[in-house]
């Protein structure tokens, strides 16, 4: 019996003791496999799932190297029955290959002939599949590639696409040559793409995720479709393009709800993309418009349903999808490893930060007591109202207004999820508000402000989730949320994780109403960030107020 770190339990949980001196190299060991799913203080519990195994089978790790890590740093005898049943459950990814055939083109080939009888069979791959050729080998109709894939990952038969992809329309895209360079992990992540073919890129907001999109748009130096959040987070891809590149601004096109330009190089926001017209979703002839070489999904983790639909035609063009969190609150992680590919690099965060690429950051959760009245609405309101109620209590008002203070000679982001709430702050503050309505012209002169330096303090709706590119910004400051999310967590940590010149901490507050739902919230949320290694320390709403509570009318 060794002293491990680790308790492996038959259920396929893993129980990893946080203060043992081999937890660190333990967490980085069992982290391309297994999926954290709770994180107080001494002991973090963490879940074997197939999904996990076959994206770690995807990204090259073997049965034998994920069984040799958990006897390795388990503290009991690994209960034999699950080793069987991870070594199973990652051999099931493969099995099936879907390969291009010289004389039948597509096809689906069985290295076990009794799995391929068995899927054939199923009612979920009706019109997916052709005529059978051989007893190891069925046609598959082109067009259902991506939805044969999802179908497959459903039955528990995870394909492995050898199909190859299209060259797409050549386009030529350097990286310029202007005193910078890829980092190593930025390299790495480019070259597990592409000696992949299509799949996931997972690094931390800061850690140029844009950087390694421009890379494997100048490795594929063809035409390239890149999918965005919004028009903001386009115009930073395009400015970085034109920066890092060889690309003009003629080359690059704006595909949004301003215009619609096709070029070489079109950047189009989700929004426009999943608008309808009559029932009918007219803009997605864009992925048809141009012989498209690469597809960049921009925050994958954000992916609408629509867009996945329409993926599921792309399978002969090279897809990148780049993140800083896998997690979706919608649980279709499988429809992002079946239709844009599975992970093919994942950078732990506190590797980055550890190497300078990102600012370290402290997290904490400040507690705040509800007055009597606001614990009596609390009490009568309907459950599905009651987060709400919690979040958006004025008492948090001052609690904010003095962390704001705390940091005199930083620059600030007020984070919230309801519009009321956030004028409230506004006001409260006397900082300008970006919400969902702000138009675009208005939104990049707000941004330009702060990254002068003319504006301190910014209030942010859930615009200010993803791709916003504010590297001075140093303190963030969390009033309500998406309820239990915990990829916006992410994101919102992500706002601050930009290195600083002077090298200077950032800092993550969220203000939690104490007693209520918003607690129980704010736990779940950090269950990601936990998993990168950042521990959250809860305070006292009173120790940064002092002892005289300001009241609230």
């Amino acid at each position: 019996m060794s002293g491990g770190p680790l308790i492996v339990q038959s259920d396929k949980t893993l129980l990893l003791e946080v203060d043992h001196p081999d937890a660190q190299a333990c967490r980085m060991a069992i982290a391309p496999f297994a999926e954290l799913e709770r994180s107080p203080e001494h002991v973090h519990t963490y879940r074997l799932t197939p999904l996990g195994l076959w994206n770690a089978r995807a990204a090259g790790h073997d049965a034998e190297s994920v069984v040799d890590s958990l006897i390795k740093y388990s503290r009991y005898p690994v209960p034999h029955a699950l080793l069987v049943d991870v070594a199973e459950t990652m051999d099931r990814y493969g099995r099936l290959q879907l390969v291009n055939d010289p004389s039948h083109g597509l096809v689906l080939r069985g290295l076990d002939k009794i799995v391929l009888i068995e899927v054939a069979k199923s009612k979920k791959l009706a019109g997916m599949l052709g005529a059978k050729i051989d007893d190891e080998t069925i046609a598959v109709h082109p067009s259902e590639r991506g939805r044969l894939k999802q179908a497959l990952l459903k039955l528990g038969w995870p394909a492995e696409d050898l199909a190859g992809y299209v060259d797409g329309e050549a386009h030529e895209i350097n990286l310029a040559e202007d005193g910078w360079t890829l980092r190593s992990y930025q390299q790495e992540a480019v070259d597990g793409f592409w000696a992949g073919g299509s799949g996931v890129v997972v690094l931390p907001c800061g850690a140029g995720k844009t950087l390694v999109g421009a890379a494997a748009m100048a490795t594929a130096k063809a035409t390239t479709l890149i999918l965005v959040t919004n028009t903001v987070a386009g115009r930073q891809w395009k400015r970085e393009l034109i920066a890092r590149t060889s690309l003009t601004e003629e080359e690059i096109g704006e595909y949004s709800g301003e215009r619609k330009e096709i070029r070489a190089v079109t950047i189009a926001t989700y929004q426009v993309l999943t608008s309808r017209r009559g029932g009918a979703f007219t803009h997605l002839d864009l992925f048809g418009a141009r012989d498209w070489g690469l597809v960049i999904y921009d925050e994958v983790h954000l992916l609408p349903a629509p867009i996945f639909r329409f993926t599921a035609d792309l399978q002969a063009r090279r897809r990148l999808g780049l993140t800083a969190t896998l997690v979706r609150e919608d649980g279709r992680e499988g429809d992002v490893f079946s239709l844009i590919g599975p992970k093919r690099y994942d950078a732990p965060w506190k590797d980055i930060e550890s190497q300078g690429w990102i600012a370290p950051a402290e997290c904490v959760e400040v507690r705040v007591t509800l007055t009597d009245a606001e614990r009596m609405a609390y009490a009568v309101t309907e459950a599905e109202e009651r987060y709400r109620v919690a979040a958006t209590a004025r008492t948090k008002l001052p609690v904010v207004r003095a962390l704001v203070e705390k940091h005199p000679d930083e620059q600030v982001l007020v984070i919230g999820a309801y519009i009321d709430q956030l004028h409230q702050l506004g006001e409260y503050l006397d900082a300008p508000i970006i919400q969902g309505s702000t138009t675009n012209k208005e939104r990049e002169r707000l941004f330009d402000a702060f990254r002068s330096g003319e504006l301190r303090t910014l209030v942010l709706s859930k615009v200010g989730n993803f791709s916003i590119d504010l590297p001075e910004a140093a303190v963030a400051i969390q009033v309500s949320g998406t309820f239990g999310s915990r990829q916006e967590e992410a994101q919102r940590l992500g706002r601050v994780l930009r290195p600083k010149g002077d090298g200077r901490q950032a800092h993550f507050y969220t203000v939690v109403s104490r007693d209520t739902i918003d607690t129980e919230y704010a736990a779940h949320r950090q269950r990601f960030l936990a998993e990168q290694g950042y521990a959250y320390t809860i305070v006292d709403a009173d120790d940064i107020l002092g002892p005289a509570l300001p009241q609230i009318d």
